[in-house]
């Protein structure tokens, strides 16, 4: 095999595809970069068996063939490269020779036939913004478990209607829960894909407008965007049914400026972590929302205004479940939603369904 592309171009595409590299894997060629001659140029693959990428850049072609590549050291190699058109020709023994510019170097390659091929995706298809399910994903994906026990809850659950995608994640102490409106789909669908690849496919996504073409299969999902091509094998076994433990009464609702809380949450933050207990509470009283932490030997408080309907009541959570959550939010104003002290916390959007957390208090001593 002898080809000639931008180095710049091949560069990008190591960086796209690499994020599935498998790690320390029995199959040794599972750790590098198969290369392989196709219309379009030169197509690149990745792959671990759990998340399979592959993308295509311009190429000019010489000698056709494939060739794996391994992994690290091909992508090292190229990101330093001086710029311009490389040359990369591989004889008959496997040995690679790279050529740019004035530098040359020779690298021994891998035989592709023990390469596993990317599995066909057939399914329900759908198309969404890389802006909106990288927002979907960051959304959700900070809720999944990390305890294997439950391999399921390491996931987050896609479940794809007429109408609207939703990506739900839940670790047993907190739920997250994002939705957006979808057409185009003729039936009803659901994945669980594993939060480690989700993260890998995150990374790839951009805020653009550009649309993400997503098929849903039986055990895999795809995403392709352009000519990259991004394939997840899906969890085995069944999602919790979360519909089932989403109050859907409150006693108490308030309405908060979401920046407010944010910041008085961080100060209060610096207390906590220095207790055991990493606690934060609320006080409702009325109009006012009295956040405080305390630990052995420093305390913290600070009232903010905010809208409420209901009981007063004084509550704690873990800080950071409650960080967690205001993160990944942008809206001037929030909603919580409470039943009682040991009950969960809703917080939603001030209209609509666009998203819903669930976050479980800590019972204390000293709440109400």
């Amino acid at each position: 095999m002898i080809f000639s592309c931008n180095a710049q171009d091949l560069n990008q595409a190591l960086s796209t595809v690499s994020h599935s590299i498998a790690i320390r894997s029995p199959k040794p060629v599972l750790e590098g970069v198969l290369l392989e001659c196709c219309d379009e140029g030169i197509r690149l693959t990745c792959t671990d068996l759990t998340l399979g990428i592959e993308t295509v850049i311009p190429a000019v072609i010489q000698e056709e063939g494939r060739a794996v590549m391994p992994g690290k050291l091909f992508c090292d190699i190229i990101r330093k490269l001086p710029g311009g058109d490389c040359v990369i020709s591989v004889n008959n023994r496997l040995q690679s020779t790279i050529s740019c510019a004035s530098f040359r170097m020779s690298i021994a390659g891998m035989d592709p036939i023990e390469y596993p091929e990317l599995p066909e995706v057939k399914g329900e298809s759908f198309k969404m913004s890389e802006r909106v399910l990288r927002s979907m994903i960051a959304g959700t994906l900070f809720a999944t478990a990390v305890d294997e026990s439950r391999p399921i809850l390491t996931g987050c659950l896609m479940e794809i209607t007429t109408e609207s995608m939703t990506m739900v994640a839940l670790d047993g102490f907190r739920l997250a829960l994002r939705k957006e409106e979808l057409h185009g789909t003729e039936h009803n669908v659901q994945a669980v894909i594993g939060g480690k690849v989700l993260s890998d496919i995150s990374r790839i996504l951009t805020d653009s407008e550009e649309e993400v073409e997503i098929c849903v299969g039986k055990s895999h999902v795809e995403f392709k965007i352009g000519a990259t091509r991004m394939i997840a094998r899906t969890l085995e076994g069944e999602f919790i049914r979360y519909r089932q433990i989403l109050p859907t009464e409150w006693k108490t609702k308030t309405n908060v400026a979401r920046r407010e809380l944010e910041s008085a949450i961080d100060r209060a933050s610096l207390i906590a972590r220095e207790s055991k207990s990493n606690l934060v509470s609320f006080s409702i009283e009325g109009e006012q929302l009295r956040i405080t932490s305390n630990s052995e030997t420093s305390d913290t408080e600070e009232k903010i205004q905010v809208y409420t309907e209901g009981a007063d009541l004084t509550i704690a959570f873990n800080v950071r479940y409650v960080t967690d959550v205001l993160k990944v939010l942008s809206d001037d104003n929030i909603v919580m939603r409470f039943n009682s002290n040991v009950s969960p916390c809703v917080i939603c959007p001030e209209q609509g369904d666009g998203y819903l957390y669930l976050v479980l208090p800590v019972r204390v001593f000293n709440a109400q």
